[in-house]
């Protein structure tokens, strides 16, 4: 209940909440609503035979969850996991999924006027979880449709990982 209070007082004044975090040099905005709990990174259960971003599975409170570094998925950086690297856990519709990423940032506050397009690429790069851009104090950071980044497909995949344990 207390999610449909928050969403439709964010609809009410006209701003919504962004999660903000770091991979490498970038930053990186996704919809807090999609966020159920930050904690710090953990070793997880490698599974065989899964890209290597899907770094494996944790057991959290009796819920297997697969493990995603963005780093790798976004080709950004290196994966160095140290007391700083942290796993956001998202709620996603019925899926719980674990993001690894360097840092969390802040939270913040945008309107749909502050969030800029994001420019075209073409074919050369998939930029349909890009939701657009947008300057916060004096840097940029990408606002990211996490759901779509995390595909049908690949969902698939993090699904029959889940089965398999």
């Amino acid at each position: 209940m207390s999610e449909l209070v928050a969403e439709n007082a964010q609809v009410l004044s006209g701003n919504q909440e962004f999660l903000t975090f770091t991979l490498g040099d970038e930053e990186y905005a996704i919809d807090i609503l999609k966020v159920q709990e930050i904690r710090g990174y953990d070793g997880v259960t490698r599974i065989a035979n899964t890209p290597d971003y899907i770094k494996g599975v944790i057991n959290m409170r009796g819920v297997i969850v697969p493990v995603v570094d963005m780093r790798l998925k976004l080709h950004v950086g290196e994966a160095v996991y140290d007391q700083f690297t942290v796993m956001i856990i998202l709620n996603l519709g019925e899926r719980v999924v674990g993001m690894v990423v360097d840092g969390v940032s802040d939270v913040v506050a945008l309107n749909e006027e502050q969030i800029r397009p994001a420019p075209e690429f073409g074919a050369a790069m998939d930029t349909q979880y890009i939701q657009g851009l947008v300057s916060i104090e004096k840097r940029m950071a990408i606002v990211v449709d996490i759901e779509k980044l995390m595909s049908s497909s690949e969902m698939g995949l993090m699904d029959s990982v889940a089965e398999a344990l």
